[in-house]
Protein backbone atom coordinates (compact mmCIF):
# COMPACT_ATOMS: atom_id res chain seq x y z
CA UNK A 1 0.00 0.00 0.00
CA UNK A 2 3.35 2.53 0.87
CA UNK A 3 4.24 1.71 -2.79
CA UNK A 4 0.99 2.40 -4.72
CA UNK A 5 0.48 5.51 -2.68
CA UNK A 6 4.42 7.15 -2.95
CA UNK A 7 4.09 6.68 -6.82
CA UNK A 8 0.96 7.72 -6.98
CA UNK A 9 1.74 11.17 -4.74
CA UNK A 10 5.27 11.07 -7.26
CA UNK A 11 3.36 11.08 -10.34
CA UNK A 12 1.02 14.03 -8.97
CA UNK A 13 4.36 15.80 -7.93
CA UNK A 14 5.80 15.37 -11.32
CA UNK A 15 2.64 16.61 -13.12
CA UNK A 16 2.25 19.44 -11.23
CA UNK A 17 5.97 20.52 -11.53
CA UNK A 18 5.56 19.89 -14.80
CA UNK A 19 3.30 22.22 -15.59
CA UNK A 20 4.26 25.03 -13.24
CA UNK A 21 7.81 24.51 -15.06
CA UNK A 22 5.59 25.71 -18.38
CA UNK A 23 5.21 28.71 -17.43
CA UNK A 24 9.66 29.64 -18.09
CA UNK A 25 9.30 28.41 -21.89
CA UNK A 26 9.75 30.31 -25.09
CA UNK A 27 6.43 31.39 -26.74
CA UNK A 28 5.20 29.05 -29.01
CA UNK A 29 5.14 29.85 -33.03
CA UNK A 30 2.90 27.91 -34.62
CA UNK A 31 -0.21 26.43 -33.33
CA UNK A 32 -0.45 22.50 -31.48
CA UNK A 33 -1.48 19.89 -33.10
CA UNK A 34 -4.69 18.38 -33.42
CA UNK A 35 -4.49 15.94 -29.94
CA UNK A 36 -2.87 18.40 -27.68
CA UNK A 37 -2.16 17.07 -24.33
CA UNK A 38 -3.78 18.49 -21.34
CA UNK A 39 -4.81 18.42 -17.82
CA UNK A 40 -7.55 16.74 -18.77
CA UNK A 41 -5.86 14.19 -20.43
CA UNK A 42 -3.39 13.29 -17.46
CA UNK A 43 -6.94 13.38 -15.30
CA UNK A 44 -8.82 11.05 -17.71
CA UNK A 45 -6.07 8.38 -17.07
CA UNK A 46 -5.93 8.44 -13.66
CA UNK A 47 -9.59 8.34 -13.69
CA UNK A 48 -9.82 4.97 -15.89
CA UNK A 49 -6.96 3.61 -13.65
CA UNK A 50 -8.68 4.27 -10.43
CA UNK A 51 -11.70 2.30 -11.82
CA UNK A 52 -9.51 -0.72 -13.13
CA UNK A 53 -7.13 -0.60 -10.33
CA UNK A 54 -9.20 -3.17 -8.13
CA UNK A 55 -7.65 -6.54 -5.92
CA UNK A 56 -7.47 -8.63 -9.60
CA UNK A 57 -5.54 -6.04 -11.31
CA UNK A 58 -2.89 -4.98 -8.24
CA UNK A 59 0.70 -6.20 -8.79
CA UNK A 60 1.20 -9.38 -6.02
CA UNK A 61 4.90 -10.34 -7.22
CA UNK A 62 7.88 -8.70 -5.07
CA UNK A 63 9.89 -9.07 -8.35
CA UNK A 64 7.65 -7.03 -10.34
CA UNK A 65 7.03 -4.76 -7.91
CA UNK A 66 11.20 -3.77 -7.56
CA UNK A 67 11.55 -4.34 -11.69
CA UNK A 68 8.23 -1.44 -11.69
CA UNK A 69 9.75 0.66 -9.17
CA UNK A 70 13.63 0.66 -10.83
CA UNK A 71 11.74 1.74 -14.50
CA UNK A 72 9.29 4.37 -12.73
CA UNK A 73 11.94 6.40 -11.45
CA UNK A 74 14.27 5.60 -13.67
CA UNK A 75 11.50 6.94 -16.48
CA UNK A 76 10.75 10.07 -14.21
CA UNK A 77 14.45 10.71 -14.23
CA UNK A 78 14.78 10.74 -17.59
CA UNK A 79 12.27 12.65 -18.64
CA UNK A 80 13.16 15.23 -16.16
CA UNK A 81 16.67 15.43 -17.23
CA UNK A 82 15.66 15.63 -20.76
CA UNK A 83 13.31 18.86 -19.84
CA UNK A 84 16.32 20.26 -17.83
CA UNK A 85 18.57 20.12 -20.84
CA UNK A 86 15.84 21.23 -23.15
CA UNK A 87 15.50 24.41 -21.15
CA UNK A 88 13.51 26.72 -22.24
CA UNK A 89 12.80 25.30 -25.90
CA UNK A 90 10.51 22.93 -24.34
CA UNK A 91 6.91 22.88 -25.34
CA UNK A 92 3.61 21.34 -25.30
CA UNK A 93 3.68 18.10 -27.86
CA UNK A 94 3.04 19.20 -31.64
CA UNK A 95 4.19 23.02 -30.80
CA UNK A 96 7.11 24.83 -32.22
CA UNK A 97 8.94 27.63 -30.21
CA UNK A 98 9.94 31.22 -31.40
CA UNK A 99 13.59 30.65 -32.16
CA UNK A 100 14.40 27.25 -32.03
CA UNK A 101 17.33 25.52 -30.94
CA UNK A 102 17.76 22.18 -32.07
CA UNK A 103 19.02 20.31 -28.58
CA UNK A 104 21.01 17.24 -29.64
CA UNK A 105 23.21 16.46 -25.79
CA UNK A 106 22.51 14.88 -22.67
CA UNK A 107 19.61 12.60 -23.46
CA UNK A 108 18.95 13.66 -26.57
CA UNK A 109 22.11 11.88 -27.52
CA UNK A 110 20.26 8.66 -27.19
CA UNK A 111 16.98 9.64 -28.69
CA UNK A 112 15.16 11.81 -30.32
CA UNK A 113 11.77 11.95 -27.92
CA UNK A 114 13.97 11.09 -24.36
CA UNK A 115 10.62 12.91 -22.32
CA UNK A 116 8.35 11.03 -24.25
CA UNK A 117 10.54 7.91 -23.67
CA UNK A 118 10.66 8.91 -20.01
CA UNK A 119 7.39 9.67 -19.25
CA UNK A 120 6.47 5.91 -20.90
CA UNK A 121 8.86 4.19 -19.00
CA UNK A 122 7.60 5.21 -15.80
CA UNK A 123 3.94 4.68 -16.87
CA UNK A 124 5.35 0.90 -17.65
CA UNK A 125 7.15 0.78 -13.95
CA UNK A 126 3.55 2.17 -12.87
CA UNK A 127 1.72 -0.87 -14.42
CA UNK A 128 5.01 -3.64 -13.05
CA UNK A 129 4.69 -2.08 -9.69
CA UNK A 130 1.21 -1.45 -8.39
CA UNK A 131 -1.21 -2.51 -10.76
CA UNK A 132 -1.51 -3.91 -13.69
CA UNK A 133 -4.45 -1.90 -15.50
CA UNK A 134 -1.42 1.39 -15.91
CA UNK A 135 -0.70 -0.85 -19.21
CA UNK A 136 -4.50 0.67 -20.94
CA UNK A 137 -2.17 3.81 -19.65
CA UNK A 138 1.15 2.99 -21.13
CA UNK A 139 -0.80 2.22 -24.33
CA UNK A 140 -2.50 5.28 -25.03
CA UNK A 141 0.25 7.42 -24.30
CA UNK A 142 2.53 4.90 -26.80
CA UNK A 143 0.07 5.41 -29.83
CA UNK A 144 -0.31 9.72 -28.73
CA UNK A 145 3.69 9.99 -28.06
CA UNK A 146 4.44 8.41 -31.63
CA UNK A 147 1.83 10.20 -33.16
CA UNK A 148 3.49 13.20 -31.78
CA UNK A 149 6.99 12.17 -32.46
CA UNK A 150 6.20 11.96 -35.97
CA UNK A 151 4.23 15.47 -36.20
CA UNK A 152 7.29 17.12 -34.08
CA UNK A 153 9.49 14.89 -36.55
CA UNK A 154 8.35 17.02 -39.18
CA UNK A 155 8.40 20.45 -37.94
CA UNK A 156 12.09 20.33 -36.84
CA UNK A 157 13.37 18.93 -40.24
CA UNK A 158 11.31 22.10 -41.46
CA UNK A 159 13.03 24.36 -38.96
CA UNK A 160 16.32 23.09 -39.30
CA UNK A 161 16.42 21.35 -42.86
CA UNK A 162 20.12 21.04 -43.00
CA UNK A 163 20.87 19.89 -39.35
CA UNK A 164 17.91 18.12 -38.50
CA UNK A 165 17.66 15.22 -41.16
CA UNK A 166 21.19 14.50 -40.36
CA UNK A 167 20.58 14.12 -36.72
CA UNK A 168 17.56 12.16 -37.38
CA UNK A 169 19.29 9.58 -39.53
CA UNK A 170 21.76 8.83 -36.37
CA UNK A 171 19.41 8.95 -33.40
CA UNK A 172 16.34 6.47 -32.93
CA UNK A 173 12.87 8.06 -31.66
CA UNK A 174 12.25 6.66 -28.78
CA UNK A 175 14.27 3.71 -27.88
CA UNK A 176 17.68 3.57 -28.31
CA UNK A 177 19.18 1.41 -31.47
CA UNK A 178 15.67 0.05 -31.67
CA UNK A 179 12.88 2.52 -32.67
Amino acid sequence: MALRTSILIAWAVFWVGWLLAARWSKRAQRPRGRFPVSLRFVLVALIVVRFLSGNGYTVHSGVLRVVGTVLFAGGLALAIWARVILGRNWGTPMSLKEDPELVTSGPYRLVRHPIYTGILTAALGTALAVYFSWFIVFGVMGAYFVYSAHIEDGLMADSFPSTYPEYREHTKMLIPFVL
